[in-house]
């Protein structure tokens, strides 16, 4: 089976897409229809803008979404999705792809959700952090016994957690963890505490959002960031949307078992490579795609 996936915050850069705006004329179609979408020249900033604008979560999101959801547009008869997950963000462009979400209905959501996540992040400052060299069991003991808010937010792969809290949180997991036996524990440049209860007033002004949006049965099963499984049922796919924000992001249990439901090659479709590595690291035999 085929199964394609679609990368989160973190795989933008400078130029990204550009390529497939020159080329192609339904991507820049959509790319035009983004626009006025949002209100805002986006390609522009994706083309030729600095680091600094790319990287504030109001564009990056909607960046990263057009990039992977336009791609899969373009691939034409050679897209036949057997199955779909995303990383966090990417599961909108995963909910689109499989026909679940339309193209303007996902594009929305995601431009929302990114002001819901900035507004959620200047309330309260907060942060994230990369867990290397450690057994999930023993980050989650670890953040257990710390009485600030810290959680584990992104189960990546095999000895690669990202715990998400509150500055002192972080900062005395960091400590902690080292001191436990972490390979290496390093704080992220991010705006905020993804995926953990900081993102709760987020969470209630996307829920709202979600309610009010169309959603339809997908064409293939998506493997959602909440549960790790496949599901079809719409309802399903908006409660656990809805429940994303404030969960962690399961995708090592997310890859294993879409191999265990019979996936035979990933194709991951958006800018970078990081899922690909991920899937590696899970089973280095599997053959990995970049469309």
């Amino acid at each position: 089976m085929k199964a394609y996936l679609f990368p989160g915050q973190g795989a933008q850069f400078i130029g990204m897409a550009k390529d497939l705006y020159d080329k192609s004329e339904l991507a820049k179609e959509f790319f035009e229809k983004a626009n006025q979408i949002l209100g805002f020249s986006i390609t522009d900033i994706m083309f030729s803008g600095t680091e600094e604008e790319l990287k504030q979560t109001k564009v990056t999101q909607p960046a990263i979404f057009l990039h992977s959801v336009i791609l899969a547009k373009t691939l034409g008869d050679d897209f036949k999705p057997e199955m779909v997950a995303g990383h966090s963000l990417g599961e909108f462009s995963a909910l689109v792809a499989s026909g679940c979400l339309s193209f303007e209905a996902g594009l929305k959501l995601v431009s929302q959700r990114a002001d819901a996540m900035q507004k959620a992040c200047e309330t309260e400052p907060s942060t994230m952090a990369a867990v290397l060299g450690m057994d999930d069991e023993k980050v989650e003991q670890i953040c257990n016994e710390i009485p600030e808010i810290v959680v584990p937010a992104n189960y990546n792969t095999v000895g690669q957690i990202v715990i998400s809290g509150s500055i002192k949180g972080i900062d005395t997991a960091i400590e902690k963890l080292t001191e436990a036996g972490a390979r290496r524990v390093l704080k992220l440049n991010v705006g905020g505490a993804f995926h953990s209860p900081l993102m709760e007033s987020a969470k209630e002004e996307l829920e709202k959002a979600i309610n009010e949006t169309q959603f339809n049965t997908p064409i293939c099963p998506v493997y959602q960031n909440v549960c790790a499984t496949a599901i079809t049922d719409e309802k399903i796919i908006k409660e656990n949307l809805i429940s994303q924000l404030t969960s962690p992001v399961r995708w090592t249990q997310t890859i294993k078992n879409m191999i265990a439901d019979g996936a035979e090659s990933f194709t991951e479709v958006g800018p970078g490579k990081v899922l690909s590595g991920l899937v590696k690291k899970v089973d280095r035999k599997m053959p990995v795609i970049k469309a």
